[in-house]
């Protein structure tokens, strides 16, 4: 067991007090009862979430960490952060009362090296497609090299265990994936405009391109089940592009273990935005849906609007249950579509609070997706904030309209 200092492990173990605290609380138990009826698609009314992802800096600096060790700053602050969600953001996320050890696992590369240049730790990044000529280069392609590493996984559950193991248990757990989605690796393979040009020029070698994904990819997912390394996303997970996963429809059978069927999957195609309906069911769905096929619930999308694409989505996607409604998406037509047989995945527009925090906007916004989604099982989801210019006020004051405009509209 490493030697941790006495001061850190205070550190933790206060922090643990007060998250078990909040894990055990009626609230908690009562906003997990709403997600789980939400995704049933029984809920009572919309759901709010707000993730500051690319602000948490403005918000929890590193200023504000007190453990010496690197290891347990990390730690500390991933409990830091849940507290700040839940006694200062005040959304309708609720409180697990588990610490989560990730596996440790390494995962190679198609055969190329794509390195990206940043600007700096939170800008924008360029890099050079390691592909020039796609059929010459296809045959170089093979799948990742895939390990992992259950020493060292095993040592950070007992040492966490060891710390505050008594307040708030560690468990593994965590996110292994976040998307079968694809076309963000074809993009870093080819580059993203030359992906959409191959479309057209070599329709054929960008088909063996989607084939040699597809089948890595489905590797890549059965080796995770089959080294046992899966773990349900079934509670207060990150699910899709924003949801909250509780559910009792994942059932695990506790005699194989958690297989893929019990897991919600997730795939997206941000990237392809600007090719037509007619090319994404030729180049991109159908090499999703086998991926897709392997979980119990599917949620599809993120940044892309939809609408354009949203009839071979429900018509493909096995197990469907919760669909994105991008900031740009015609909500209208994905209201049409959805029909209340699906989560309608509402993310405002992220500009309005990250610059110049525009409250009549954000009202004006929060009002159109109330009116539009009435009826319909309904979460909004503030992410993509990016910075909130140093006011960390903004994501609070968000989730605080969002309720007055669900008030108002109930």
């Amino acid at each position: 067991m490493e030697r941790i200092s006495t001061h850190d492990r205070d550190v933790l173990r206060g922090l643990a007090a007060r998250l078990r605290a909040a894990a055990d609380s009626p609230e908690s138990q009562a906003k997990r009862e709403l997600w789980r009826r939400h995704n049933a698609l029984q809920g009572d009314r919309p759901l709010i979430l707000a993730f500051p992802e690319g602000a948490w800096p403005e918000l929890l600096p590193e200023s504000v960490l007190q453990c010496a060790d690197p290891k347990l700053r990390q730690w500390e602050w991933t409990l830091r952060s849940r507290l700040y969600t839940w006694e200062v953001i005040r959304d309708d996320s609720f409180v697990e009362p588990w610490f989560d050890i990730g596996w440790h696992i390494q995962i190679g590369n198609y055969g190329f090296d794509v390195p990206m240049h940043y600007g700096d730790s939170r800008g924008s990044y360029v890099w050079d497609a390691p592909i020039k000529d796609l059929e010459r280069e296809l045959p170089k392609l093979h799948f990742r090299t895939l390990s992992v590493d259950r020493p060292a996984t095993y040592r950070d559950l007992a040492l966490a265990n060891e710390i505050f193991g008594d307040l708030l248990p560690a468990r593994i757990r965590g996110m292994l994936f976040w998307t079968v989605g694809m076309t963000w690796e074809a993009a870093k393979l080819v580059g993203l405009e030359n992906l959409m040009l191959l479309m057209c020029d070599q329709p054929q070698q960008v088909h063996r391109l989607m084939a040699f994904l597809r089948d890595e990819h489905l590797h890549f997912i059965q080796w995770l089940e089959d080294e046992g390394l899966l773990t349900p996303n079934d509670e207060s997970d990150y699910v899709g592009s924003g949801g909250v996963g509780c559910t009792d429809e994942l059932q695990p059978d506790t005699e194989v273990g958690i297989t893929l069927r019990q897991r919600w999957g997730f795939a997206e195609s941000q990237e392809t935005v600007g090719i037509s309906p007619a090319m994404f069911e030729e180049f991109v769905l159908p090499y999703q849906i086998p991926l897709l096929d392997k979980f119990g619930l599917n949620c599809y999308g993120c940044c892309e609007g939809l609408e354009h694409r949203i009839g071979p989505i429900l018509r493909s996607v096995p197990r469907l249950r919760r669909v994105s409604v991008a900031p740009s998406a015609n909500q209208e037509t994905l209201a049409e579509a959805l029909a209340g047989r699906y989560i309608y995945s509402r993310k405002p527009y992220p500009a309005h609070v990250c610059v110049n925090f525009n409250e009549p906007a954000i009202r004006a916004d929060l009002r159109h997706t109330l009116t539009v989604a009435r009826g319909q099982p309904l979460e909004i989801i503030m992410k993509d904030t990016h910075t909130v210019e140093g006011q960390a006020w903004r994501i609070k004051r968000w989730v605080e309209l969002a309720r007055e405009e669900v008030a108002r509209a109930a």
